[in-house]
């Protein structure tokens, strides 16, 4: 129906846009009617968004005529960005910026340089940069996952973890079954993508590489290999996220430094 109204790609776009950004502020609402307020940050997500993918899009267009390390400086500028942002979900949390980095750095990092090394990912720009953007992002969101639920369990056993430590405890054993917890936590996502693959969902790489000619059963099969670099980008960034994370929610001392409230 809309596109029998709009004729322009770009109105109709815009269109499109505006129609599901009303859908994603009515949820918004209906939520403010509960006391969850999130106004503010969902309006502010909504504008960054589309201003960032509209951007990229037009940076990519650039890119592609330039040569293929260019790629290697997107990648990393998104690893920066994705720090960034999951840092910022911890909130408390010490030095989160920085183990946020570091972890999507070993995690996506290392599993785009091995597979492009492999061969699973080639190294034009119009393949490395949409794949590895992919496993950035998800790292970033298992990261985020990771430190908010390991803040917030430590918070509420701060009685237990400092009962453990005065009686002898090691920092590192006090807190591992709230770092075991929000491991296992932060993966759910990934897990699930991999266990509903074709029966819930069909991605939508799959979809475009279907449409563009690719042979149905390759591209299920590398749909399956995506999802499984994923998998293993995201719990690698997690394995090092926690580990980093508890050396430095203590003090030399051994001592809690997280405090509700901080």
């Amino acid at each position: 129906m809309l596109r029998a109204w709009i004729s322009g790609q770009l109105q109709l776009g815009l269109a499109q846009a505006a129609i599901a950004a009303v859908a994603a502020l009515l949820v918004v609402l209906l939520a403010r009617r509960r006391g969850i307020h999130l106004e503010g940050e969902a309006a502010v997500a909504m504008v960054r968004g589309i201003v960032q993918i509209i951007a990229v899009g037009s940076i990519l267009l650039l890119l592609l005529r330039g040569p293929r390390w260019t790629s290697v400086l997107l990648l990393a500028s998104m690893i920066v960005a994705a720090g960034s942002i999951s840092g910022r979900r911890a909130k408390g949390m010490p030095d989160a910026f920085r183990v946020s980095i570091w972890a999507i750095a070993c995690g996506a990092g290392s599993v785009i340089a091995l597979m492009t090394w492999l061969g699973v990912i080639d190294t034009a720009i119009t393949s490395l940069v949409p794949v590895g953007s992919m496993l950035i992002a998800n790292a970033m969101n298992t990261n985020g996952l990771a430190l908010n639920r390991l803040r917030s369990d430590v918070l509420a056993h701060i009685g237990e973890v400092e009962s453990a430590l005065a009686l002898g405890a090691e920092a590192n054993i006090s807190v591992s079954p709230y770092v075991q917890a929000s491991f296992e936590a932060s993966l759910i996502p990934a897990i699930d993508s991999l266990r509903s693959l074709g029966i819930v969902w069909i991605p939508g790489l799959m979809a475009g590489m279907l449409l563009s000619g690719a042979r149905p059963v390759y591209a299920a099969i590398y749909q399956f290999v995506v999802l499984a670099m994923i998998f293993a980008a995201s719990g690698l960034t997690a394995l090092v996220s926690t580990m980093l994370i508890r050396t430095r929610i203590f003090t030399p001392a051994q001592q809690l430094v997280l405090r509700g409230g901080r």
